[in-house]
This record gives structure tokens, sequence and C-alpha cells, in this order.
């Protein structure tokens, strides 16, 4: 796809450069900002930013907004005229909850999540009662024109001025600028993608006739029907970016499986550099890594966690996640999943066995718990059982690691030092999981434990949860 032209480059280079200057100062001092991998990012609400962005509209000054994701700062750190294009944006709108992430590792506010998808309805909800009109350029044949149905199909009224795919050569260019100005819309909503859509306006911004141009991606898809929004709750987690990446694996795996991990390794020495408390930035680093890991790994595990599914539910006929309530960070309950491992009335049982305890101290095991079923041995040998705490480290209940989640009764029997366990958020592993697990006594699983809480250390997660794939191999102490 070309969208690019040779059209207007008998503008003088320094005329275009002021004229970028001219309409960059009123969106910037309309909206406070945050200084965030070297951009002024928005720090408002969606209602500020759209009340903003629509007054851009009704004025003759010509205005530019662009949005800003963790893909967007992957590309600007070695695109130098694409981060001048960034920087010459009127309002920069932060997207997406890995630029939350990397604000507060940076100890600072980005307000609400100002993604396009979520912007583009109220833009057009607030348009049609002005009376404003809109453009859509970019997309495929058709996709354009179908999300511009979609919005007047919600907002009776709406003024849709054109659209146009993005699929055009060069020498068309004139065609659609002169298109574009005839039609005279209040808002242009450029789809090319980061970084043509954010160059195409720079290169183009002073001869188009609409006081606010917006660079937004492939947005366009999705009022048009071409590709379905995450859930609410998934969205709500910061965990779209799987779900996109599930609907098109092939071309997004890249974008976002090393992507990710390169804006994070970005976004916390970015955040250490702030020299922030270093408690504070471990904080922010260990959730960071614990929402990569936990939403990598339920998306790739998701056939093996649908036939464990199956497996326990053939077995006996009863549900196959077992939800127990367990005691969290600084003592607050909360509820943990896991696989069902057990009969169904283990619990009930449980009192009865309590005297046949193999272990020492308050926490109950037994090497051949009659209550165990046939499915459930295994799962216990091999940990899967485990894999469902992987939604509690998503939800924010547990991490990747850290102190076992403790029952309520065993909570009350805590002495001494026993009661610094709960310092810190619980984990799916731990130092004595990987280095015996039941096989160590409950004493030494405290000491182990509050010294891990002492050492605050992102590579010293990563140390234990690489010793944690060798402990599961081995079934050390699993029972």
């Amino acid at each position: 796809m070309t969208v690019f032209t040779d059209t207007l480059r008998h503008l003088d280079a320094t005329s275009s450069r002021r004229g970028l200057h001219d309409f960059v100062a009123p969106g910037r001092e309309a909206l406070p900002t945050t200084r965030l991998f070297g951009l002024p990012l928005v720090n408002a609400s969606r209602a500020q930013a759209v009340s903003r962005i629509m007054a851009l509209a009704t004025q003759p000054a010509r205005a530019v907004v662009n949005f800003v994701n963790a893909h967007c700062v992957n590309v600007a750190r070695t695109d130098a005229r694409y981060r001048g294009h960034l920087r010459q944006s009127d309002l920069l709108l932060p997207d997406g909850s890995g630029m939350r992430l990397a604000s507060r590792l940076a100890g600072v506010s980005l307000g609400d999540n100002l993604n396009g998808t979520d912007l583009f309805p109220m833009l057009c909800e607030r348009a049609a009662r002005q009376g404003l009109s809109i453009y859509l350029l970019g997309g495929r044949p058709g996709t354009a024109r179908r999300a511009a149905e979609e919005m007047q199909r919600r907002f009776p009224g709406l003024i849709v001025a054109g659209t146009q795919h993005g699929y055009f050569a060069a020498d068309d260019t004139p065609r659609i600028i002169e298109g574009i100005n005839a039609a005279r819309p209040a808002l242009l909503f450029v789809g090319f993608g980061v970084p043509l859509q954010e160059a195409w306006i720079a290169e183009h911004r002073a001869v188009l006739n609409a006081p606010v141009a917006l660079g937004v991606g492939g947005l366009f898809d999705y009022y048009a029907g071409n590709v379905s929004r995450a859930p609410a709750l998934l969205r709500r987690l910061g965990g779209e970016w799987l779900w996109r990446l599930a609907q098109e694996p092939r071309r997004l795996a890249r974008r976002y499986l090393l992507g990710n991990v390169t804006f994070m390794t970005h976004a916390i020495g970015q955040g250490l550099a702030a020299r922030r408390p270093t408690h504070v930035a471990h904080a922010a680093a260990k959730r960071a890594l614990d929402i990569a890991i936990s939403g990598t790994a339920l998306l790739l595990l998701s056939p093996l966690l649908a036939l464990i599914v199956l497996a326990i539910r053939g077995e006996d006929g009863g549900p196959a996640l077992f939800a127990q309530r367990r005691i969290g960070a600084q003592g607050k309950p909360f509820t943990m999943l896991k696989f069902r491992s057990m009969v169904q009335d283990a619990e009930a049982r449980r009192a009865e066995l309590l005297a046949k305890s193999e272990r020492d101290g308050v926490c109950f095991k037994m090497k051949r718990d009659p209550r165990i079923t046939r499915i459930g041995a295994w799962l216990r040998k091999t940990s899967l059982d485990e894999l469902p705490q992987l939604i509690n480290v998503l939800r924010g209940d547990m991490s990747i690691v850290g102190p076992r989640p403790a029952l309520p009764d065993e909570v009350v029997t805590y002495a001494g030092s026993s009661w610094q366990r709960l310092a810190g958020k619980p984990g799916i592993t731990c130092t004595w999981q990987v280095s015996g697990r039941a096989d160590i006594p409950f004493e030494r699983q405290v000491t182990m434990d509050i010294e891990y809480l002492g050492r605050k250390s992102v590579f010293h997660d990563l140390a234990l949860m690489l010793r944690t794939v060798p402990a599961v191999l081995t079934s050390r102490g699993a029972y």
C-alpha cells in the first residue's frame, strides 16, 4: 500500500516546519501532560480529552492528535522521523495498559486509558450533537464506509463528509486531498497504521482543510465488523492484546510476544532511571512481569487447560475448578483457583484426617491422601493443578513468585515471625517450592519466605521461575 506522494514537495521545508509549530501549542496548553518516554502524554479523563478535541474541531487553527501505545514506543525508539512526528502533535493520548504500567514504574500519572477505539464513538456522538462532520480515511476497501455507517446507525444525525480506503497509489494523493478539502470535515480520522499515518498527516497537514486530523491505526476494522473487541472484563484486566493475538497470531505474534518484552524492558529501565524508591520501582516492575507472563501463558496453554478440564469432569462428573478462600498480602482474603484434584466432598472430610498430617507445623499434608482422585494425583505430581492461579495473577490477587497463599485456619495459628509471610503478595512459586516443596519443614518455609520478601529483585524472580521448571519435572516434594 502506498500512501505518500511527491506532489507537495515544492512547499518550503522551513515554512512547513513553521506551520507545524503554529498548531502545536493550543492542544498542549489546554490539557495537563505527563512526560513519559520523552513524550508529553495527556493526563486527563476520557471526557476531558473528547471535550478538548471537539473544541479544537471548532477552531480555525489546524491540530493533530495521535495515540501512543507500547508498539508506538518501540517504533519511536528506532525511527527518529516517527518520533519527531509524535513530538509535533498537539495532543498525544496514552493508549493501553502498557502505558499505564510504564507510568507506574516511573511514578507518574496518566489519567484514563485514552485509546482510539473507546474515544471514536464518543467523538462521533459529540459531532452528531454539535452538527460537525467527520471523514474516514484508511483501511481496506469498504471498511471505512462500513465503520461510518455503523456510527450513523448509533448516532442518527451524524454527518459523514466522506470515506476513502487506504489502498491508493501515491499518484492519487492530490485527488484524495482535493476530495477531503471539498468535503471540509471537522474531524479527519486517518487509519494507515503506525508510522505511515503520522508521516502522511505531517506531510500534508498544511494543505488539509480539516481542523483536526487524528491518526487512529486499525480503528475502522472494529466498527466495520472485521475484528471483534475483547470482552469488557479482559479489557479491564489489561489483556486486550491477548484477544488480538488470538485472532491474528501470525501477523501479531512478533508485535505482542517480542514487542511486549522489549517495551517492558525499556519501561523498567526508564523507571529505574527516574530514581524512584527501590521498593516502589520493584513493585511496578514485578506487576508488569506478572501480567506479561500470566497473560501469555494462559493464551499459549489454553489447549492444555481445556484437556485438563475434560479429564477432571470425565472422571467423576464434578466441576473442574476448585475455589478456595486464602489469605493474601497484608492479611487480605481472596479466592484462589486450582484444578480440582480431590473428591467433591474433600473439605468436609479434611477434619477427620488432620491427625494424620505428615508435615510438622500448621500446614496439613499427606503423601497418600485418600481424597485425591486418579487425575488429581497426576495433576499434583506435575503441578498442573496450579495453572488456574495464572488467572489470580492476572487479576492481581497473586504474583508469579511469592510466598504460597495460606489457608485462614493456618494463619490464625501463626506466631512470632510467621506473620511476616503476609507482608507481600502470595505467589504460584517461591524459594521453598523450588528447593523441595513439602519436604521442607514449615519453620524453614517461613524463614525462606521472609528472606525472599526482603530481597526485592526482578532478576531474582526470573531466576526462581527458571528453577521452577526442573523442580516440577523432578516432582521432588510434590504430594
